[in-house]
């Protein structure tokens, strides 16, 4: 059986991270249309656990700058996911965390690359 690497983890991480940021940029815009869609913060909520999740795997084995972009980065989605669910109230620091996800996951898997090249 073939273990699941870290560049495996970096990638769903940057996947996600990347289908989140562009969720939480233009979803806003789609809900002015009338289309009928409304704001469901448990979709937030699955990014941000496929999220903690990929960060979870990926901290143990790497950099200090790396493991500290991960964390912070979530932290601050997760403040603002669970401000939205519990007190209704949107922050913007998911767009910053989403960034600083996708940044952490492109240094680890090139430091990942480089090391095994």
């Amino acid at each position: 059986m073939k273990k699941i690497t870290t560049p495996f983890y970096d990638i769903l991480g940057i996947s996600s991270a990347t289908v989140c940021l562009v969720h939480c940029l233009i979803f806003p815009l789609l809900t002015i249309l009338p289309l009928g869609l409304s704001h469901n913060p448990i979709i937030d909520l699955l990014f941000a656990s496929v999220g903690l999740f990929a960060i979870l795997k990926i901290i143990k084995k790497s950099s200090l700058l790396v493991s500290s972009i991960l964390i912070v980065s979530m932290a601050l989605i997760w403040m603002s996911v669970l401000s939205d669910i519990l007190f209704e109230i949107h922050l913007d620091l998911i767009y910053f965390g989403g960034i600083g996800m996708i940044i952490g996951h492109l240094i680890n898997y090139k430091l990942h690359r480089k090391l095994n090249h």
